[in-house]
Order: C-alpha cells, then structure tokens, then sequence
C-alpha cells in the first residue's frame, strides 16, 4: 500500500513540474536561427492534462534574420483542427551569447530565451485564444533537434502559476 502511495505521489509531482525536461536521447546542437530561419512545416498538439482534451493544430512557420542577424522573425500561420486560424509574429533580439528577449501579439511582457547545452530554452506569459474565450497561460519551452532531425518543441504549460498542460510541435525543415 505504501508503496502504491509512494508511486502515485511521485506520479503527481512529475505531472506538476513548471519546466519540461532536457531530452534524454542524444541531441543535435540547436540555436534559435536553426531552429526558425526560412519555411517550415509542423503539427502539434495542446492537451490540457486534467481532463486529457487535445487540440492539435498545423502551423506553416517563415523566418528571416535582419539588423546584422541580431533580430529573428518569425510568422506563424496556425491552423487548428476545429478550422480557427491564427497569425501569430514572433520578433526575437539578440541581448548578448546565447540569449534573446522576444514578443508577439499575445505575449504579456517579453519572452525570455537561453540556448544552452545545445537546446532553447524559450519562457513567456500569453494571452491563449480558443473557441471559449481568452486565456492567460504560461509556457516553458524546450526545443531541441533530436537525431532523426525533426526540431521539437516540447512545453509546459501553467494557468495562474499551476502547471495544467503541455504542448508537443515537431517542425520539419
């Protein structure tokens, strides 16, 4: 009986982690630009961990460099599976080695980004819309390029500080 508390105690703090873990298969080394320079293609999906709804999603992504490659676009044309569209813009600058701020229409204050170990780690508040209404969550992101290639961008997401999903968008270059 112990034992089984144990396992599930374990079970939900492992659910309640803020921060996605670091892959734990052997990465390439990735940098922001790698990740969003030029037109991509990626699917994914929002699932929302207390009830198991997913909202999965396409997004067509184009990015560019400019300002002496210290400011990164990138457009994002989502397209849900219910058919709401969205046009999202993030605009990332360079504040030094391996680190950028960044917005988009959503965000709530700037986006902070670390690339580290050969993984981005990408941390901001945004204002979520969906078929119910607007939504202020958090994201903590962790986008890495496994072996097979594909960049992955794997976050948690919270509502009010308490971790309540996760989204999971594989991009193809």
């Amino acid at each position: 009986m112990h034992r089984r508390l144990f396992l599930l105690s374990g079970l939900a703090l492992t659910a309640c982690s803020a921060t996605p873990p670091s892959p734990s298969a052997p990465v390439q080394p990735l940098t922001l630009e790698q990740a969003f320079v030029g037109r991509k293609t990626g699917n994914g999906v929002f699932r929302v961990w207390l009830t198991g709804d997913e909202r999965r999603f396409t997004a067509h992504l184009n990015g560019r460099l400019s300002r002496g490659n210290s400011r990164l676009t990138v457009v994002e044309d989502f397209i849900y599976e219910d058919g709401q569209k969205d046009r999202l813009t993030w605009v990332f600058n360079r504040q030094g080695p391996d680190r950028w701020t960044g917005r988009r229409e959503d965000t709530v204050g700037e986006a902070t980004v670390v690339e580290r170990n050969g993984e981005i780690r990408l941390a901001y508040l945004a204002d979520f819309k969906s078929p119910s209404g607007v939504t202020r969550l958090g994201f903590q992101d962790v986008i890495y390029r496994p072996k097979s290639g594909l960049v992955v961008n794997d976050a948690v997401v919270s509502r009010a500080g308490i971790p309540v999903g996760s989204v999971r968008f594989e991009i193809r270059g």
